[in-house]
């Protein structure tokens, strides 16, 4: 078992400049990466199974044109090109049991840091000391 009953275990998940980064800042953790599906499925399900606390999952459901979109504001946006997005791109890469909630494009960042901080408690917990 991992963690304990008071620690909660959050996955983003979701393409290139979907978010990820972005609301993990706005819930002062830190949490970023592509975790397809097909090659870390397995270990975020024995993750999610070992875990002693809540497990909340979220997907960025972004369209590919809004992915480009974002990628082009970011500081590393000249180290790869719509080629190497789109080989990265997987459209709606959900893991299996529907463990996920799907957060689409159409969700403000304002709208799904409180979303995800009401759903998994962290809404309720004091603000960190910087």
């Amino acid at each position: 078992m991992v963690g304990t009953a008071q620690t909660r275990l959050i996955v983003l998940r979701g393409n290139s400049a979907s978010g990820k980064s972005t609301v993990a800042a706005g819930i002062r953790e830190r949490f970023e990466g592509i975790l397809y599906a097909e090659y870390y499925g397995a270990m975020l399900r024995r993750l999610r199974e070992e875990h002693r606390g809540p497990t909340h999952g979220y997907y960025l459901d972004i369209p590919f044109q809004e992915t480009l979109a974002r990628h082009a504001t970011k500081p590393q946006a000249g180290e790869d090109g719509e080629k190497e997005l789109r080989d990265w791109y997987r459209p709606l890469d959900l893991l299996p049991g529907s463990v996920e909630t799907v957060i689409d494009a159409d969700s403000s960042l304002a709208d799904t840091v409180e979303h995800i901080m009401r759903d998994t408690g962290l809404a309720s917990l004091p603000a960190l000391e910087p």
